[in-house]
């Protein structure tokens, strides 16, 4: 993990993560220019090297300012932004009422440096409107939590994803906010960049193993699919919960819904770091694919009352991980369904043993 490479200044963040294997390496470009974002970059190089012109990348054309050394061992690039944070409420009878939208790229943000843990390969990025009128985030503030992985596992604090050594974790944060009406909802909107011939699909998966999620039995996979291809590319993967507290618990669930994916048209403003790596094309070849991701609902107003919201959601290469049942639960499932069949087996074994035994003190009659 380093931090603004080739720069000195702490005024804008840059965080890249990369994993080298035998033969290829992974990169993650993290950034705070512009809108909140991230840049997946697999590469055939195992020392494949990211390169930043500073002064073109701050600049009003930032097109060409970040590339991979060399280009020609770049096999497949992606990004994900986060454009924007919608507030609304349910305002009978007239139906939902939305506040004025927080763009996150005119957001103000913290130094991600003060937070960067190179033992716990994670980092945090803070910040808050760069004008805040009605002083909504006064005592708060919206941030993204990173965390890379070395191996295989799962995370600890709930929603426990399962995670590879090819994936890392975002967390969004929402904490301290005020509300602006009363049982608020937010929205999260995220914007997937494809480059031409990939597209992303949106995949939905329910399961009856909630052993590490309990009560959630959704899971959802924004892959991207290249033509002719069963394999997936890349993916974003969130289990349907968002949960209102630092520490989550089963009862700190907040539902989570994903609305239709749609295509959007154009480039992305705001998004510095994307138009540096994919320079034109990004508004005229690549594919952008745009979610809304929505949190709470009819069950309750956790936010309302605690102000705390967090959502983690898995970002990768290749196939998401599945989850499958543990070693645990098939022993109980094998102990809870075998020992009423075995009772019924062994029951019908002793009552034809009993019958080939039954006898009588009469002769038969001739």
């Amino acid at each position: 993990m380093e931090y603004n490479p080739g720069w000195n200044s702490s005024s804008v963040n840059l965080l890249h993560v990369r994993a080298v294997g035998p033969e290829d390496s992974l990169h993650y470009v993290w950034s705070s220019i512009g809108a909140p974002s991230v840049l997946l970059v697999a590469t055939r190089s195992p020392s494949s090297a990211l390169r930043v012109n500073w002064t073109q990348l701050l600049s009003p054309s930032p097109a060409g300012a970040v590339w991979i050394d060399p280009p020609d061992s770049v096999v497949y690039s992606s990004a994900v932004v986060f454009t924007k944070l919608f507030e609304f409420s349910e305002a009978k009878p007239l139906g939902e009422l939305f506040y004025p939208t927080y763009d996150l790229s005119e957001f103000s943000w913290d130094s991600l440096n003060h937070t960067l843990n190179h033992t716990a390969l994670t980092a945090e990025l803070r910040g808050v409107p760069a004008t805040d009128p009605g002083g909504a985030f006064a005592n708060g503030s919206l941030a993204f939590r990173v965390t890379a992985y070395e191996a295989g596992g799962r995370a600890r604090p709930l929603p426990s994803l399962l995670h590879t050594a090819d994936s890392s974790q975002l967390e969004f944060i929402l904490a301290g906010v005020l509300p602006r009406g009363n049982g608020s909802r937010f929205l999260l909107q995220l914007a997937a960049v494809e480059p031409a011939g990939a597209a992303r699909r949106l995949r939905a998966r329910s399961s009856i193993d909630d052993e590490y999620t309990p009560s959630v039995f959704q899971e959802l996979s924004l892959v991207a699919e290249a033509p002719n291809s069963s394999c997936p590319l890349s993916f974003l993967q969130w289990k349907a919960a968002a949960y209102g507290s630092p520490s989550p618990r089963r009862e700190d669930g907040i539902q989570c819904r994903a609305g239709g994916l749609q295509v959007a048209n154009g480039s992305l403003p705001g998004a510095s770091l994307l138009q540096a790596f994919f320079g034109d094309s990004l508004g005229s070849t690549c594919t952008v694919s745009v979610l809304n991701v929505s949190f709470g609902g009819e069950e309750g107003h956790v936010y309302q009352e605690r102000r705390y919201l967090s959502w983690s959601v898995l970002l990768g290469f290749g196939e998401p991980p599945r989850d499958t049942f543990s070693p645990l639960v098939i022993s109980i499932a094998a102990v809870a369904l075998g020992t009423p069949l075995a009772v019924l087996l062994l029951g019908s074994c002793l009552v034809l043993l009993a019958q080939r035994r039954r006898y009588s003190e009469y002769e038969p009659i001739n």
